[in-house]
């Protein structure tokens, strides 16, 4: 029986049998064999190969049609991609495809190698609760007088997100405000006002929030902020969204009447897979929330949109290496900046009651020198002025001294 002489029969992507699972990006090539491994002689038919990809979604939800009456509704959706087809003349075999030969082969161990495109768009690989985007390639081997034998392997793709983009270098900023009440009873007003440096980041870079929170109720309230990670599956005209947190810090209380601010806040971004904006059916986007808890009443968010790339921010070389050298904050605290960093002082502890009254004036140039230790106000500010022109030892308007001195009583 060929059960008793077929040994082995797999598929071997390269680089994957020794190193574990490979990625791939869209547009690349895909090497690998197929390994026949034969106890003895045995006489075989066609070797066909397949690889496709395919991103499916599925969920449920229960209906009511009355008080005696429930049922089920079931959502589905697939978009399905061929990437080779079968008999794809770029398959090295020495097996016969459509001809109704039968091939002998010797005992011991064969290999097919073969090499494929992937298109130059793919989403990226992904695995969720109401959906998944999965990529396999599969080997049929036919036999004369017998089943089919099978072969499936499984690989991953990685659609490549560069961050260093206008889009993405660009700061995000927002502020929001509530005012607390309970049982109709008015007790001030919460605000917040949050900024980040850009709006893509990598796995594994620290986000350094600044933020100030106005606490004008009568009671302390808890700031936090996170990176909350939203699934959106999309079938039959309907969404199905899954949200979740991926890491969070908590910031100190806030008495009644204070201020707390936020001098670059670090929140590391975990490892996680990257945004997914370009498949159909399937969608993974990023945002950083902060959030204050207010006693009594619902809570106050704030969220600013993120990106999750693969290509980190390349280093500023030069004025023209990065869009984000138009801003004249210099960015360097960004490896400096520690993963649980102290909590900030106090409010009052730094600025007196008088003082406090005049915190939001814009500062004078003089107190720009230590751009950290400032105001958030001061932060605004350095994002609107452009750099100074590049240093040059001419002058571009020399003096003449052909020029007479004029007389004052000319």
């Amino acid at each position: 029986m060929i059960f008793d002489r077929l040994k082995r029969f797999a598929i071997v992507l390269e680089g994957t049998e020794r190193d574990g699972p490979t990625a791939f990006s869209p547009g690349q090539a895909v090497s690998g064999r197929v390994v026949l491994e034969l106890a003895a002689a045995a006489r075989l038919g066609a070797l066909r190969l397949r690889a496709m990809g395919a991103a499916r979604v599925h969920w449920t939800e229960s209906r009511s049609a009355g008080s005696s009456t429930a049922y089920t509704q079931s959502y589905s959706d697939q978009v399905e991609e061929e990437v080779l087809q079968e008999g794809d003349n770029r398959l090295k075999s020495v097996l016969p495809t459509d001809n109704g030969e039968v091939t002998v082969l010797q005992a011991g161990k064969h290999e097919f190698p073969f090499t494929f495109q992937l298109p130059e768009t793919l989403a990226t690989s992904f695995e969720g609760k109401h959906g998944s985007v999965r990529y396999w390639v599969k080997a049929k081997l036919h036999r004369p007088w017998s089943t089919v034998k099978k072969a499936k392997k499984e690989f991953t793709v990685i659609e490549p997100i560069d961050i260093n983009t206008p889009a993405l270098l660009a700061p995000q900023a927002g502020a929001k405000e509530k005012l607390a009440r309970a049982w109709y009873c008015n007790r001030g007003q919460v605000s917040v006002t949050a900024k980040i440096d850009r709006k893509g980041y990598t796995p594994g870079e620290v986000i350094p929030i600044f933020a100030e929170i106005d606490n004008c109720t009568s009671r302390a309230v808890v700031p936090k902020a996170a990176i909350i990670q939203t699934q959106t599956f999309i079938a039959r005209g309907t969404k199905k969204q899954k949200k979740s947190v991926v890491t969070s810090i908590v910031g100190d209380s806030i008495a009644a009447g204070k201020r707390e601010v936020w001098h670059g806040r670090a929140l590391k971004i975990p490892p996680v897979g990257p945004s997914i904006l370009q498949c159909r059916i399937i969608q993974v986007e990023y945002s950083l929330k902060v959030c204050v808890d207010i006693p009594g009443t619902s809570k106050l968010l704030l969220e600013l949109p993120l990106v999750i790339g693969t290509i980190p921010l390349h280093p500023f070389g030069s004025r023209t290496s990065s869009v984000s050298s138009q801003y004249s904050v210099n960015l360097d605290w960004l490896s400096t900046i520690p993963e649980q960093p102290e909590a900030p002082p106090e409010y009052s502890a730094v600025v007196s009651s008088p003082e406090a009254e005049e915190s939001l004036a814009p500062p004078c140039r003089s107190e720009l020198g230590g751009i950290l230790e400032g105001p958030f106000f001061a932060y605004i500010q350095e994002f609107r002025f452009r750099p100074p022109p590049l240093y040059s030892e001419i002058d571009p308007n020399p003096s003449s001294d052909n020029i007479r001195p004029r007389c004052m009583t000319c």
